[in-house]
């Protein structure tokens, strides 16, 4: 069996969400200072680096992280590439691809863009061109059998439209899974291993996540 580990690490000049808080990891002890253990705090977003939205997040009634189901977490998820020539993930570019005939048999879609690269290259400033969907991607795949939607940047939807988009699908109760890293993953199908933090009446989570093969 393969793991692999699609979460981005936290550290304090990761890119965040414009008007987010940066990370700020504060030594509370230190053994090296002659105390007895290694204590650190650490203040962020909760929509820091790879994370869940739950409905909460752009629907007042909607269901915060403690009160979703778990089953969306775990079992088999498939995993889709789109080109780089790709700026904005539409109906169009979703009912042509290759594996469209495959949506309707899954009920977990990551979908990897050339935002993976920007992971990798670990830039410190948040990038507005990242991939995201528009209102028409949004629509398309809320008609799927989904219950966990996943896109390897800070937004499931593009930086100029994500709104429409996020309510579109958390209206239809999926759960989103934002900031993940797709970049040493090729296409295909895997276990998905997702484990947001169970934070009380809050409308999303830092979560670690794995694909395994």
């Amino acid at each position: 069996m393969t793991i692999y580990d699609i979460s981005v690490p936290i550290h304090p000049n990761m890119p965040t969400w414009p008007g987010d808080p940066p990370v700020k990891l504060k030594k509370l002890a230190a053994i090296e200072a002659g105390q007895n253990a290694n204590i650190t705090q650490i203040q962020m977003c909760v929509h820091t680096g790879t994370h869940i939205d739950a409905p909460n997040h752009f629907l007042a009634e909607g269901k915060t992280v403690d009160q979703l189901s778990l089953q969306p977490y775990y079992g088999e998820v498939l995993v889709i590439a789109l080109d780089d020539d790709v700026d904005v993930i539409t109906e169009r570019v979703l009912e042509s691809h290759s594996e469209a005939g495959k949506l309707g048999n899954h009920t977990r879609l990551l979908i990897k863009t050339r935002n993976s690269r920007l992971w990798r290259a670990r830039p410190h400033t948040f990038q507005e061109n990242y991939v995201g969907l528009d209102t028409s991607g949004a629509r398309f795949l809320s008609a799927n059998n989904l219950d966990l939607l996943g896109l390897d940047y800070l937004s499931i939807a593009t930086y100029h439209d994500t709104h429409q988009p996020h309510h579109i699908l958390l209206s239809r109760g999926l759960v989103l899974l934002e900031g993940i890293n797709l970049s040493g993953v090729e296409p295909g199908e895997y276990q998905l291993v997702c484990a947001p933090l169970l934070i009380e009446g809050c409308e999303g989570a830092p979560a670690r996540v794995f694909l395994l093969s």
